[in-house]
């Protein structure tokens, strides 16, 4: 039977499309009454807890079976906290720590939470081995440049987040890792061979898979061993050949942003989708960039168009579109009636004018697993922690990949003026120190005779900030240097490695240096 007469309902069952607002667009009420199986959900759509059930409230009002997917690595890439910054390590944190039970707990409380707010698959997490430190994009996402480290963080991950009902998402396959280039912008090129591949890259995502994950999210990847023409979201040779058949992979594949140029420069939209959905995928994530209707509309008709022409055949978007299904039928049937329903009944009551941001007191299992994570090495002669006085803070920032994000704050500063009353810090770009030529005095400048405290993200990345750093320590040896990246090398009197700059971290990186600890928080209230 032709399917020709349905088409437009099966092709928006596989788009996940994003889309502004904190409460559901007309048109995406609407689409979901005719087929859309999914939405994204960014920053931009989360103000509070509260505001998301009730958000989610209104889509599954619409279609009870819904997937509503968020890209929440519970790290430096959060969008569920994105206001405050995560209150939970992220995963180059607990690859530090090392101890699967407590990622699998974090992870739990982390579900219970995405899954309180009605949300159902979460696009994490990072499954990558960060073994080129070079890496522009990956780096504290992943759970460390081993391979077997990675695998057992990433399988415990899985069996939280889906203990709390909300699917995981393994990416980004097959391995992101060793690049140097952001799939943002550009097609990375992973050379190596398939044994190569075998040892290092596909190990977490057959840990993954042997932990059930309901999903895995492909890279916009060219990947020579397997095929040496079409990134890995348009390859069959990787999607179904390798995914699907050799490693035995039955659940959703869906793509990284479909708008991304790793994809898009060379395909365009639309084509970059039939390709992705006609090599194996089933799912097409749009909408980080492009969110509003006239895509979903690009999108769809472009499905309908290869069908009809036989360029997409009409088993591959059925078997896409059952998929879809299977797993918002598995996120309804574990998660709960109470959880989303009740703090979105709460917010409906009259009377109730504000709602509490995220997580504002955060996860009291994410701020003891932070502290965990904490590596401080003291040089011969550095100085004392804690520090006898407030300090000067000075952040060194450099520009943020577009997975992190620019809306999430981080550093030392806040935290420590809320420990030691009296800091002052300044944060500098490169842009601040271009052309100034006594850049260590451009930094002094406001601290005097104070404790000073050093904030870096990946230093050995960036050589403006390497150079400057080098330049003030021959002046200040005794200062404190706060590496909020991948600790690659340690400097100054006492150095500080966090592993993350998220809030967590950094409230932990606090602490130790104001020889605080501070209570675990209270629970937060679902509404005023």
């Amino acid at each position: 039977m032709s399917i020709h007469g349905e088409l437009p309902e099966l092709a928006a069952a596989v788009l996940q499309p994003g889309f502004v607002g904190t409460s559901a667009p007309d048109w995406v009420r609407r689409w979901l009454g005719n087929g859309l199986g999914g939405v994204a959900l960014f920053a931009r759509n989360v103000e509070s807890a509260a505001q998301v059930a009730a958000l989610t409230a209104q889509l599954r009002a619409e279609q009870p079976d819904v997937i509503v997917a968020i890209d929440e690595e519970a790290g430096d890439v959060t969008r569920f906290e994105s206001r405050l910054g995560s209150s939970r390590p992220g995963n180059l944190a607990l690859g530090a720590i090392d101890d699967p039970e407590l990622t699998e707990a974090v992870a739990r409380d982390l579900g219970r939470d995405l899954a309180d707010a009605g949300i159902t698959l979460d696009y994490a997490p990072d499954a990558d081995v960060n073994n080129n430190p070079a890496n522009p994009v990956i780096g504290v996402r992943a759970f460390g440049a081993e391979p077997r480290l990675a695998a057992r963080h990433t399988a415990a991950f899985i069996r939280g987040l889906q203990d709390s009902g909300v699917a995981g998402c393994a990416k980004h396959f097959p391995g992101h890792g060793d690049t140097s280039v952001d799939s943002h912008h550009d097609v990375p090129l992973i050379a190596r061979s398939r044994a190569e591949l075998e040892e290092v890259e596909l190990v977490p995502f057959r840990a993954a898979i042997a932990a059930g994950a309901k999903s895995v999210m492909t890279g916009h990847l060219l990947v020579p061993a397997y095929d040496d023409e079409l990134p890995a979201t348009l390859s069959r040779r990787i999607l179904t050949g390798l995914l699907r058949e050799e490693l035995g992979f039955d659940g959703l594949i869906v793509t990284d942003g479909i708008e991304m140029q790793g994809v898009r420069r060379r395909y365009g939209l639309a084509g970059a989708a039939v390709r992705a959905l006609a090599a194996g995928v089933d799912a097409i994530c749009v909408g980080g960039d492009h969110a509003d209707e006239q895509t979903a509309i690009e999108l769809r008709d472009a499905i309908v168009t290869a069908v009809r022409s036989g360029d997409l055949a009409e088993e591959r978007l059925r078997d896409a579109v059952a998929r879809v299904r299977a797993l918002a039928a598995w996120t309804t049937g574990r998660q709960t009636e109470t959880g989303a329903r009740a703090i979105a009944d709460a917010a409906a009551q009259p009377g109730v004018t504000a709602l509490a941001a995220p997580a504002s007191r955060g996860s009291a299992v994410g701020f003891a697993a932070a502290r965990r994570a904490i590596r401080v090495t003291l040089a011969d002669g550095g100085p004392e922690l804690p520090v006898r006085s407030a300090p000067h803070v000075v952040e060194f920032a450099p520009a943020r990949n577009i997975a992190i994000g620019s809306e999430t704050p981080w550093g030392l500063g806040a935290p420590l003026a809320g420990l030691l009353p009296g800091t002052t810090a300044d944060r500098l770009t490169a842009e601040d120190l271009d052309g100034v030529a006594d850049r260590a005095g451009a930094v002094l400048a406001g601290a005097g005779d104070r404790p000073l405290v050093l904030v870096v993200r990946d230093v050995h990345r960036h050589p403006w900030i390497a150079e400057t750093l080098t330049a003030v320590l021959r002046v200040r040896p005794d200062a404190i240097v706060v590496e909020m990246g991948i600790p690659v090398e340690v400097a100054g009197g006492v150095h500080i490695a966090t592993h993350g700059a998220t809030r967590a971290l950094g409230q932990a990186a606090a602490e130790i240096i104001a020889g605080v600890n501070v209570p675990e928080p209270a629970p937060e209230p679902v509404a005023a």
